[in-house]
């Protein structure tokens, strides 16, 4: 497979995690907690959840539909890839540097969804970081 094939599938991955996303509400119990706090605050999280789920499906109708632009060697095919490396890294980050790590659900399968979704992270990661560094050895 070449680049724009991984691309392509990493579209699609990008794709199923907002579908899989759809559930992260329900499984964290968001309306309940979010309930302690003031409308504006619950206001201003349900805008920035909506924001991420977002910026996901569009990070993958585009790798879904523009695999040949987002390797074609252009200045915007560099920043585009480069900075949706930057944002899947930063997830990454904020996954073992900032979230607390004892508030995560316990149990079999809170972790193995966990090591799947970090898993997905760190290859989106990985293959941005390759799309923005190829663009930018074509530019």
């Amino acid at each position: 497979m070449n680049i724009q094939a991984f691309i392509r599938v990493a579209g699609l991955a990008q794709i199923a995690l907002v579908v899989g996303s759809l559930a992260i509400p329900r499984i964290l119990n968001w309306r309940g907690e979010l309930a302690k706090v003031q409308i504006l605050i619950k206001q201003m999280f349900w805008t920035y959840a909506a924001y991420i789920l977002v910026i996901n499906l569009c990070f993958g109708l585009v790798s879904v539909f523009c695999y040949k632009e987002l390797v074609d060697g252009a200045r915007l095919a560099l920043l585009l890839t480069g900075f949706i490396a930057v944002y899947w890294i930063s997830r990454v980050l904020i996954q073992f540097f900032y979230f607390d790590r004892q508030a995560f659900p316990k149990g079999f399968w809170p972790k193995l969804g966990e090591v799947a979704l970090v898993t997905l992270f760190v290859i989106l990661s990985i293959l941005y970081s390759w799309a923005a560094y190829f663009n930018y050895i074509h530019n």
